[in-house]
Formats: C-alpha cells, sequence, structure tokens
C-alpha cells in the first residue's frame, strides 16, 4: 500500500472522503449527502483532468487511470440510475458512495500513476470509446450485482421486495449489456487495425467474451424463468466475478500473458 503525497493523491483522497461523509450521512441528512456527492465529483473531475495534464493523453491507459475513470463515473451513474430504477433514496446514494470508495481505493493506495509512454496500439480514436463503453457497462453491472446480493441474502423477505431486487438488477443489465456489447464491437475494430485480426483469442478478450455470454444467458433466463429469482440473482453474481477476472486477473496476473497486458 502506497500513499500518494502529491496533487493527484490529494484529489483522490479529497474524493474518498467525500465519499465516506455520503455514506455517513446518506440515511439521516439526505439533502446534505446530496451536496457531498456532487462536491465529491468535482474533485473527481478535477482529479481525471490534472491526470490528463500531466499525461497528455486520454487517462485510460494503465490500471491506475482505468480506476481513476470509475471512480469519476460514480456521481453521473448515481444519477441516470435514478432515472433508470425510478426511486431516488438513501440507500441508493450510500451504495453508490460505497461502490465509489471501492473503485477509487486501487488508485489512491495500490497502482502506480508514475506517466508512462502510450503504446502505439492505443493511439487510435477507439481508444477511449472502447474503453470507456467497457468501464460504464462495468459500473452498471456492478450495481447490479449489488441488488443480486442483497435479494440472495435476505430471501425471506416479502414477494415485493424479491420482485424489487430482481426488477433493479435487471434494469441495470439492460443498460450495461448494450454497453458491453459495444465495448465488445468496437474492441474487435480496434484489434483489426491494430493487430491485423477481428479476434484473437487474447486472454483479455476470451474473458470479455465470457462477461458478454453470462450477460446473455442472464437475459434469456430473465425471460425463460421470470420468477426464478434466485438464478436471476446468481447469473448476475457471476458476471460479476467474471467482470473482476477481466479487469483485473487478467491484467495483473502472469497467468495470462497476452496483447492487452500493457493495462498493468
Amino acid at each position: 500500500m502506497t500513499i500518494k503525497p502529491d496533487i493527484q493523491g490529494l484529489l483522490i483522497y479529497l474524493t474518498m472522503a467525500g465519499y465516506l461523509l455520503v455514506l455517513l450521512t446518506a440515511v439521516k441528512l439526505p439533502k446534505i449527502a446530496k451536496v457531498f456527492f456532487a462536491g465529491s465529483f468535482v474533485l473527481s473531475l478535477a482529479g481525471l483532468i490534472y491526470r490528463w495534464t500531466v499525461v497528455r493523453h486520454l487517462p485510460m491507459q494503465n490500471m491506475f487511470e482505468v480506476f481513476l475513470f470509475l471512480g469519476f463515473c460514480t456521481w453521473p451513474i448515481h444519477m441516470l440510475s435514478q432515472k433508470i430504477l425510478n426511486r431516488s433514496d438513501s440507500v441508493l446514494m450510500a451504495v453508490d458512495a460505497t461502490l465509489g470508495l471501492i473503485v477509487l481505493f486501487p488508485a489512491g493506495f495500490i497502482f502506480n500513476h508514475q506517466p508512462q509512454f502510450l503504446p502505439p496500439a492505443l493511439q487510435y480514436w477507439l481508444f477511449g470509446p472502447h474503453v470507456a463503453a467497457y468501464m460504464l457497462a462495468y459500473i452498471f453491472l456492478a450495481k447490479a450485482a449489488v441488488f443480486a446480493a442483497g435479494g440472495l441474502i435476505l430471501p425471506s423477505c416479502s414477494e415485493r421486495f424479491a420482485n424489487t431486487t430482481a426488477d433493479s438488477g435487471y434494469r441495470l443489465v439492460a443498460v450495461g449489456f448494450p454497453l458491453l456489447t459495444l465495448g465488445l464491437f468496437l474492441g474487435s475494430i480496434w484489434g483489426k487495425y491494430a493487430w491485423g485480426d477481428w479476434w484473437g483469442w487474447d486472454p483479455k478478450e476470451l474473458w470479455s467474451l465470457v462477461c458478454w455470454l453470462v450477460y446473455a444467458i442472464y437475459l434469456h433466463a430473465r425471460y425463460a424463468w421470470s420468477k426464478r429469482y434466485a438464478v436471476h440473482h446468481l447469473l448476475n453474481i457471476v458476471g460479476l466475478f467474471c467482470i473482476i477476472i477481466t479487469l483485473l486477473w487478467v491484467n495483473l496476473s502472469k497467468i495470462f500473458p497476452g496483447l492487452h497486458n500493457y493495462a498493468s
């Protein structure tokens, strides 16, 4: 664990402090929590812009920058989620603030933030849209897994609660899955440009396909077995597990050497 004693680190830690304040005030002081959440977004935006000025390219190259971007996306996706789920409550705000803390922790304390040279493979206009589509999808799908976990952990609650958790998870997957598909599609086009082939069975590509298939199966199960809530929840959690492998293990583990290891 490494502390970052510079401007970049300060902006990350202030943003995390803001998310923590949201978490602490969401239930009893929701109006104040909303102010803290908006303030945290401003700080995260400042951190992203600062990183952009330092590296002089779109800050989505490595794991530090990816988690920095995820932290920036927390508040905008929270606002979108309120529309998607047709709800605005303290629980949703607390969940999103917690996710913000989780995704910023690796950026603040684990990954190296020294500027790196942008490899030729990343010097293409699809770099930003491809990564952004995946990162946005991952956040929506992670939120769906939170509702799924709630549905599995509290199975003895009312039928209304079971239906609400299942429906919330579905609504979030319905947004995240097209973004996941877009990321896969753009990555295929980019692969053709960068490496000469639409698909190379690289470990990252393989696990990205596994993620896509899991959520495709989930959507099928949602329609085929509409009341099998436990199945829906389990598939959502399996999907999140596959996302974690795709995002972290494939990039960081020596078990999966491949073309995408520049992100480690």
